[in-house]
C-alpha cells in the first residue's frame, strides 16, 4: 500500500486529478453493475435452489457469496468503461478539455492515464479470475452437493414420509422413516416405482443421504412385479442407491470456472470431456480466460473517443454510450460463442470476436476523435 501512494505521488498533477476522477467513478460503476447482476440472473439462481433443490436459504446466500468473484471478473470491464466515459465526459462538458488543448496538451496525453489504470485492471482481472475464482467455484459446487445430500434428512423426527412425484403429479417413489437422530436415518421403507414393469421396496436397518446417493446399511431389496410376484430378492450389508438426487450429475459436472488457465489447459489435453459438447464449450472458455480481461483495455479504446463531447452539446451522453457498448459487446459475444459451440468458427475466434470487432470500431474512432480532429 505504500509503494502504491509512493508511486501515486510521483504523478504529474494532471495525471493525478484524472485517476482520482476515474478511481471514483470505476468503485461506483462496480457497485451499480455488480448489484445489477446480483439483482437479475443471481437473485433468480437463489430462488431456483431454494425451491426446485431443497437448499436452505443460508446455504444458498453463502452459495452466491462464493460466486461473487466470478461477477467482478466480469463488471471490472464494465467498470472502467463507465469511468471512462463519465469522466472524460464531465471533462468535456465543463470545458476543461478545451482549455487543456488550448494549453497544448493533447486528448491522447489526457487518456495515457486512463489507459494505465485499463492496463492495470486488465492485470488485475486476470489474476482474480486465476487465483481467487478457481477456489470459490470449487468450495461453492462442493456446498452445494454437501446442501443436496443433506436435503431431506429431518432431524429429531419420529414416523415420517416424503415423497417424489414424477411428471403428471404421479407417485414416483415414497421414503417411509421410523426415527431420525444424528443425520441418521432409521427402520427406512422406500416404494419406488419407477420402473413400469416391476415395483421396487427397500426396506433398511438404517440409512441417510450423501452428494453420491442414499447410503442404506443391514437390509433387504425386494423385486416385485406388477401382478404382485416376488421377482427377486436381494439381501445386503451396505448398498447405495441414487434416488431423488437426480440433479447431483448436473451439478457435478466439470466447470471450466473451478481451474485456472494451466490448469484447464493440461484438463484438455487429457481428454476428460466424453462428451464433444462440454469439451467445446471447455475450449471456448480456455480462450476466454485470456480474451475477458483483454475486455477492459479494448473498453477503454472505445470509450474514450465516444466519452469527447462536441462543443455544442451541453448534456451528458455518458450513460447511455456505456449502455450502448456493453450491448453490443454482449450481443456479439452472444453470437460468437453460440457460433463456436456449434463448430460453425474455432474456439479462439469465438471467445476473440467480440474483441477483435471492438478493437476495429475503437481504433478507427479513436483515430478520427484524437488525430484528425487535432
Amino acid at each position: 500500500m505504500e509503494r502504491i501512494k509512493k508511486l501515486y505521488s510521483k504523478l504529474i498533477p494532471l495525471d493525478r486529478y484524472i485517476l482520482k476522477q476515474v478511481i471514483e467513478i470505476f468503485i461506483l460503476g462496480i457497485v451499480i453493475f455488480t448489484s445489477i447482476v446480483f439483482a437479475s440472473d443471481t437473485f433468480i439462481t437463489l430462488i431456483k435452489q431454494i425451491s426446485m433443490y431443497g437448499i436452505p436459504f443460508h446455504i444458498a446466500l453463502m452459495i452466491i457469496v462464493l460466486n461473487l468473484p466470478s461477477v467482478i471478473v466480469m463488471t471490472i470491464p464494465m467498470g472502467t468503461l463507465f469511468a471512462t466515459v463519465m469522466t472524460l465526459n464531465r471533462l468535456s462538458l465543463a470545458s476543461e478539455l478545451t482549455v487543456m488543448r488550448a494549453c497544448g496538451i493533447s486528448i491522447s496525453r489526457v487518456a495515457k492515464p486512463i489507459f494505465i489504470f485499463g492496463i492495470v485492471m486488465a492485470l488485475v482481472s486476470f489474476l482474480i479470475n486465476e487465483t481467487v475464482v478457481p477456489v470459490t467455484t470449487q468450495q461453492s459446487k462442493t456446498l452445494a452437493l454437501w446442501s443436496l445430500g443433506q436435503k431431506n434428512i429431518p432431524e429429531d423426527k419420529t414416523n415420517f414420509t416424503f415423497k417424489e412425484l414424477q411428471d403428471g403429479q404421479l407417485l414416483k417413489r415414497l421414503f417411509y422413516v421410523q426415527h431420525c437422530k444424528d443425520n441418521t436415518l432409521y427402520n427406512v421403507t422406500v416404494l419406488d416405482m419407477s420402473n413400469k414393469d416391476t415395483i421396487q421396496i427397500v426396506q433398511s436397518k438404517t440409512g441417510g443421504a450423501s452428494p453420491e446417493g442414499w447410503e442404506f446399511n443391514q437390509g433387504a431389496v425386494y423385486t416385485i412385479s406388477t401382478s404382485g410376484s416376488v421377482l427377486n430378492t436381494t439381501w445386503f450389508s451396505d448398498t447405495l442407491v441414487d434416488f431423488g438426487l437426480n440433479v447431483k450429475d448436473e451439478m457435478s459436472k466439470d466447470d471450466a470456472q473451478q481451474y485456472n488457465f494451466i490448469a484447464l489447459m493440461k484438463h484438455l489435453q487429457k481428454n476428460n470431456y466424453s462428451d464433444k459438447k462440454e469439451k467445446i464449450k471447455a475450449k471456448i472458455q480456455l480462450y476466454d480466460k485470456l480474451a475477458l480481461p483483454i475486455t477492459t483495455f479494448i473498453f477503454v479504446l472505445v470509450g474514450v473517443p465516444l466519452a469527447i463531447t462536441p462543443p455544442r452539446v451541453r448534456h451528458s451522453r455518458g450513460f447511455l454510450f456505456c449502455i450502448l457498448i456493453i450491448f453490443v459487446y454482449y450481443l456479439i459475444r452472444a453470437l460468437s460463442i453460440s457460433f463456436g459451440e456449434s463448430q460453425a468458427i474455432p474456439a479462439a475466434v469465438a471467445a476473440w470476436m467480440p474483441n477483435i470487432v471492438l478493437a476495429i470500431w475503437g481504433a478507427i474512432m479513436y483515430y478520427k476523435k484524437v488525430y484528425t480532429i487535432e
